[in-house]
């Protein structure tokens, strides 16, 4: 791509779609030229740019329609100036609020409700102590932990990786108790989860755009980065294809991410979801290459055209209404003057529970027996050891 130049300020009665990016080149860039071909084909009073901000003012709008975010996760700036915008009336893609408050095991326990299959995992106390904490903030946490519990439920090999983590940082893949205990060392204040390895024989990662559009893309995670996209790769069941696609929708559909990547492992016939927290996934066209660079391109111009052409102004002022929440409804300016007679609620007409999802459930693996621990020194009153202190050897 060229180098970036920023749009110049235009006719205030056209819609503005921003997109906010970083380091990636192909894809902003592309982006912008869609949209704005496509307006121009469609004569939509719609134009798109690259975002430019400075010092944000509270009361001062950006004027965007809508903002396509790429990469407010790692700059807490460009964060906080989303959720001025989409306080003023923005549509951000995606919800800066919501995703704030994500983590991957709340994902992942999000899915085992919803009947998405999910591999055994287990959420781990820090290793060492977050900043500005002490023992005495740890006077709640189980010790020693029941690591053979722990080993038995999850069972090896597994994989060790932080649950607010992305692009494979600080990720171990463990085979037994002292792989774990040597990888959790190195683990630091990061919060981690512990999940079983799949088996796989296909993996799948699939784009959903606007909750609606599925792209299905074959994929292997054991190859070099930039070889990962399998283009080459063999017929796949059908059957297999609309439960992965069925799956990935419902888990995008219930966290409310408009632009998202869900990755399926599977192994003998049933896709689990590894990974589903990606609300800025990979499109650069070297990487995911360029047919599938074609389809993201497109989708996310029609979606964020679509955001712009309906446009109603600022959120609703209510926590779930910025969280996203379907049924969130706007709330009353000021009191009323007498409180209106209280109607008895209807009884609610009984919901059937959806069938559980019928799987292969994998057989858990057999005890493990953690590595020999020192004697537990006697807790005293009022003082717990942290996860820093435990046994490792």
């Amino acid at each position: 791509m060229s180098a970036i130049k920023i749009s110049p300020k235009g006719n205030s009665n056209v819609k503005k779609i921003g997109v906010l990016f970083g380091m990636e080149n192909t894809f902003p860039g592309a982006l912008v030229e869609r949209i704005n071909a496509m307006a121009a084909e469609s004569k939509d009073e719609i134009s798109a740019e690259f975002v430019q901000v400075g010092g944000v003012q509270l009361e001062k709008h950006s004027g965007y329609a809508v903002i396509v975010d790429r990469i407010s996760h790692d700059i807490p700036f460009y964060r906080a100036y989303l959720k001025h915008e989409a306080l003023l009336g923005t549509a951000i893609i995606n919800n800066p609020f919501w995703w704030s408050a994500d983590d991957k095991f709340f994902n992942y326990s999000l899915a085992k409700k919803l009947g998405v299959a999910v591999p055994p995992t287990v959420i781990l106390p820090h290793k060492k102590f977050p900043e500005g904490t002490n023992e005495r903030s740890m006077r709640n946490l189980e010790y020693p932990l029941d690591w053979d519990g722990i080993f038995e439920y999850v069972g090896f090999p597994a994989f060790l990786k932080p649950v607010d983590g992305g692009g494979w940082r600080d990720v171990h893949h463990v085979h037994n108790p002292e792989e774990f205990f040597r990888a959790y060392d190195q683990s630091r204040e990061l919060c981690m989860t512990l999940q079983r390895a799949v088996k796989f024989n296909e993996y799948f990662r699939c784009y959903v755009i606007g909750q609606e559009k599925v792209h299905i893309m074959p994929y292997d995670p054991r190859r070099p980065h930039h070889e990962r996209y399998v283009h080459d790769g063999p017929e796949y069941d059908p059957q297999l294809l609309k439960r992965v696609e069925k799956d990935a929708l419902t888990l995008c559909r219930a966290l409310g991410y408009d632009i998202n990547t869900v990755e399926f492992a599977v192994e003998d016939g049933v896709p689990y979801a590894i990974d589903f927290m990606n609300p800025a996934p990979d499109a650069d066209v070297h990487s995911v290459g360029q047919a599938n660079f074609e389809w993201i391109v497109s989708e996310v111009a029609k979606l964020a055209i679509e955001r712009a052409k309906n446009a109603a102004g600022g959120p609703v002022l209510r926590a779930e209404a910025l969280l996203g929440s379907p049924v969130a409804k706007a709330a009353p300016q000021r009191a009323a003057a007498a409180p209106a007679a209280q109607v008895p609620a209807k009884k609610a007409a009984p919901v059937k529970a959806a069938p559980a999802r019928a799987t292969a459930a994998a057989k858990a693996a057999p005890a493990v027996k953690a590595p020999p621990a020192k004697k537990a020194v006697p807790k005293k009153a009022g003082k717990a050891v942290a996860p820093e202190q435990a046994p490792v050897e």
